[in-house]
């Protein structure tokens, strides 16, 4: 059932206990309900017992007390409902009557109204540790948490404090004030408004829009058929798995099996981290491509042979582009991942400086083949066979490197990605059988290097490792001022 009655039941097990409980079940059938709505903000219940007709009806502390007679003490209930809701707890109000015989109609109208007070009651609605740390680490990452209650706006106040969403300079905003602003008064103001407390659905749906009108992305959560409208205006609109309607989980973008606000940062980290490493897939893939086509046009331009055959275009793309790119989609995410501002829907995928990385890297890759292919020419070595490793070289060299957009490969280590090192370390090891033994020399036209020519291999495909985490060096320095 639903937390909040299920509270109700429990202490009236608690006190009374399990006998007692039963028997006023049996005294007291219910046989009507005229249900919670976000307007009236009550709800109300008809039972029958020796001939005579119960009605009772909780709800908001200022819903019910509109509709009961005048009483004495509404005044102190009122002041102890604020002071409980001041300390963050949800505070009831109950009232009732008894009529002579079953109504005819069975309407909010008719029944509420002339109702007798019986009390209040209050509950408290601990936020999940992990809820807090969730926060303040949507806030480090740029994300901005606001709360939309229906809960009294001390109650509402209390909590925001408790879990860090309400801070020096933000605002409070209740219903009523809502309703008294226009859409442009409230566009200048949403920014700054971190807590809305007794809002009704439509308002909700004026929040997401205002706030998009500003330029932001908006995720909104929801659980009842009243979330429904603002779940579908929103641009992520997240549902509740366990409590939710199943109105809300149809008009949801995405639906939260575990009702924990925590799950949502944890899906942004993930969310992020996989960004990251499509675009380190991008960065690996496309400048490796971009330095064979470099070298392929190039050389003939200056005076060299052509320095590739087909199939050593298509090794290098099957094998040395191929496993190492596949093994990035399993890189851990940067240290710094939730520390840094969302980025802009519209950005493309080469911003930050990627498009700037795949021309100068794929240059400089194509360069130091080139120069390969030069210096083995002019000091007759197997030169073919090494413009082949260096390109294939320098690229797992480049994939080492560009595992990270700032942090260097000795401080990252190895462990945090171990199938990326096992394929750098197989595809080194596959491209090793293919220069010396004799069966892939007669099918990729390779030769046998001497260690001479295979040292200098790896030090020129050491060149490109050395360049991308200079590169790391100057953004951290230009970054620290």
């Amino acid at each position: 059932g639903e937390a909040t009655e299920l509270a109700l039941v429990n202490w009236v097990r608690g006190n009374l206990g399990e006998e007692d409980y039963q028997f006023i079940q049996k005294l007291f059938p219910r046989f009507d309900e005229v249900p919670f709505d976000s307007e009236r903000k009550r709800m109300s219940t008809l039972h029958e017992s020796n001939g005579k007709i119960i009605l009772l009806c909780k709800g908001a502390m200022e819903s019910i007390l509109d509709a009961c007679t005048p009483n004495a003490d509404k005044d102190e209930f009122l002041s102890k409902s604020n002071e409980w809701a001041a300390n963050g707890q949800r505070v009831l109000a109950f009232a009732g009557k008894i009529l002579d015989q079953k109504p005819e109609k069975i309407s909010a109208d008719s029944l509420e109204k002339d109702l007798d007070f019986f009390g209040i009651c209050g509950m408290i609605d601990p936020p999940r540790e992990e809820a807090v740390l969730a926060i303040q680490e949507c806030k480090t990452a740029g994300i901005h948490p606001v709360m939309i209650t229906g809960d009294h706006p001390e109650t509402a106040k209390a909590i925001a404090k408790e879990v860090g969403i309400l801070e020096s300079g933000q605002k409070i905003l209740t219903g009523k004030e809502f309703a008294q602003l226009s859409d442009e008064q409230f566009e200048q103001e949403v920014e700054h408004i971190s807590v809305y407390a007794r809002v009704t659905p439509d308002q909700k749906i004026r929040i997401v829009k205002a706030l998009q009108k500003r330029g932001h992305y908006v995720a909104m959560t929801g659980d009842g058929v009243n979330d429904a409208p603002s779940l579908r205006s929103s641009t992520i609109g997240v549902a509740m798995g366990i409590t939710g309607t199943d109105v809300s989980k149809e008009a949801a973008h995405m639906i939260l099996l575990d009702d924990n606000f925590a799950t949502i940062v944890r899906a942004i980290r993930e969310g992020r981290r996989i960004f990251d490493n499509i675009r380190k897939f991008v960065k690996y893939i496309m400048t490796c491509n971009g330095a064979e086509i470099w070298t392929i046009v190039v050389a003939p331009l200056l005076g060299l042979p052509i320095p590739l055959l087909p199939i050593h275009i298509l090794w290098i793309n099957l094998v040395t582009d191929g496993l190492p790119a596949l093994a990035l989609a399993g890189e851990r995410a940067e240290k710094n991942i939730m520390k840094r501002p969302p980025r802009p829907p519209s950005q493309s995928l080469f911003a930050d400086g990627v498009g700037v990385h795949i021309i100068w890297v794929g240059l400089l890759m194509a360069g130091v083949t080139i120069f390969s292919q030069f210096w083995a020419i002019e000091h007759g070595w197997h030169w073919q066979t090494m413009v082949f490793t260096v390109l294939a070289f320098s690229q797992l060299g480049h994939v080492l490197a560009v595992r990270s957009e700032q942090t260097f490969l000795y401080e990252q280590g190895f462990k945090s990605n171990s199938p990326l090192l096992l394929s750098v370390f197989a595809t080194m090891l596959i491209q090793l059988a293919v220069i010396y033994l004799p069966f892939f020399n007669s099918v990729f036209h390779t030769q046998a290097l001497t260690l001479e020519e295979l040292a200098f291999c790896f030090g020129m495909g050491l060149i490109v490792f050395h360049a991308v985490e200079l590169e790391k060096f100057i953004k951290r320095r230009r970054k620290s001022g």
